[in-house]
């Protein structure tokens, strides 16, 4: 089945209980044979963690910048090389273990997909797809099979978050009504697309980046290395970047699904780039942690985010650059990025007994689930979850000010025009 087939016809979601997959049982005196897809920028991070794990051999290195290519084979010398990661699995499928991707955000579910169609378990980078049609899909693909999944989240496993989902499951603020999270990053293009082209550098294959999205001339300082969070074609702006790690803590403490409306307050379209400030409302099913419903607003870009009565600090304390706060029936909850969680009760920060936990690494807890030794705690049954409400807010950037209606049985939006920004017509390459 052609890979675009595969994607329009995965269906509704289904559920996979964490056990170790049959994957693991074929892997040989305990070591695990990786592929690592995209290994410049976080490709190298996630090949340098995923690599300090004993039991790891580094079998096989992809990347479409002859560069990066270079600087990693120096430190892994007894891999094999590829430039196209269809080849990599051709040539190799036998003699890797799992598949670790971290390419731009248009290719993350084309090589996962790749590599889960051939059993192998992925550790794929967030966000876990680029369209919501892909989310589905790998969910589906990975419990079908019953594979070993991890998402590139490695914040999930810190014990500051763990801490807070805790505290918020063990009622400290009772029943949440409100989140409201924010990100001053700006992955935003206002811009038009550029026009004409540049020479293509000599150690990049442009037509093996771009992938399956649709083709462009190449321009300088817009797409490779560090600019694709940007543009529509290959990025998920701010939203799908930070927006993965920030809603992350609150989505597994109060056990969300997707939502069932989303607006998205930002500019016009402009068929290129993604806004540079975005402020998206979620409405959320209610849970055993929230209220009846549950009301969910992002905030993105230079500024953010706006002042709210919600967001007041005591002691005029400035918030943190990037965070979220919980809003609940007996008071509230600010999770900073990277810091533990603050309770504020009536104006006054309040004492917190924060649970002893013990520390986690993410990566290798992929590498010891695959071996059979752990379980995944961001597997795609979840990842896939999270990644389909952020992409939601991502598409209702083309219709600023509207509020969609999302329909999780049938995968669809009310909105007919909407539906048609839910998958991405893959270009062959």
């Amino acid at each position: 089945m052609k890979r675009r087939s595969f994607i329009k016809s995965a269906g509704a979601l289904a559920s996979v209980t964490i056990l170790p997959s049959s994957a693991w049982a074929a892997i040989q005196n305990d070591r695990l044979r990786t592929a690592h897809i995209g290994v410049g920028g976080m490709g190298g991070a996630d090949l340098k963690s995923i690599s300090s794990h004993k039991a790891v051999e580094v079998t096989a290195l992809c990347d479409v910048d002859a560069n990066n290519l270079a600087a990693a084979k120096k430190l892994h010398p007894n891999a094999k090389v590829f430039t196209d990661y269809r080849k990599l699995f051709d040539e190799m499928g036998g003699s890797i273990d799992a598949a670790v991707v971290s390419t731009p955000d248009h290719t993350h579910a084309p090589a996962s997909l790749t590599a889960m169609k051939m059993g192998k378990p992925v550790y794929c980078q967030k966000p876990l797809t680029h369209h919501v049609s892909e989310a589905r899909a790998v969910r589906k693909l990975a419990a079908d099979k019953n594979l070993i999944t991890q998402m590139g989240i490695q914040i999930h496993s810190f014990k500051e978050y763990r801490s807070a989902v805790k505290l918020i499951q063990n009622g400290i603020i009772g029943k949440v009504h409100t989140v409201r999270a924010w990100s001053p990053k700006d992955w935003g293009f206002d811009g038009p697309a550029p026009t004409g082209s540049d020479p293509i550098p000599s150690t990049l294959d442009w037509n093996l980046w771009q992938g399956t999205a649709p083709e462009r001339a190449y321009k300088d300082g817009y797409y490779h290395p560090g600019n694709w969070r940007k543009i529509l074609d290959y990025g998920c702006g701010t939203l799908g970047d930070m927006g993965v790690h920030i809603f992350d803590t609150p989505y597994t403490a109060l056990n969300l699904d997707v939502p069932k409306t989303i607006i998205n307050h930002c500019r016009k379209p402009t068929g290129f780039g993604h806004p540079n400030n975005n402020i998206v409302t979620y409405e959320f099913p209610g849970t055993e942690y929230t209220t009846d419903t549950l009301k969910w607003v992002w905030y993105d870009g230079p500024g953010a985010p706006q002042d709210h009565e919600d967001l007041k600090l005591p002691n005029g304390d400035k918030l943190p650059g990037q965070g979220s706060m919980f809003i609940g029936e007996k008071g509230r909850l600010l999770v900073p990025h990277w810091a533990f969680a603050k309770l504020i009760v009536n104006g006054s920060y309040e004492k917190v007994d924060y649970p002893q936990l013990e520390e986690a690494d993410h990566y290798h807890q992929f590498v010891d689930a695959c071996l059979g030794k752990d379980e995944c705690s961001a597997p795609f049954s979840y990842a896939a979850r999270l990644t389909e409400a952020i992409l939601l807010g991502v598409v209702a950037n083309r219709f600023p000010d509207q509020t969609l209606h999302w329909n999780n049985a049938k995968s669809k939006f009310s909105e007919k025009e909407a539906n048609q920004y839910l998958d991405g017509k893959y270009r062959k390459f």
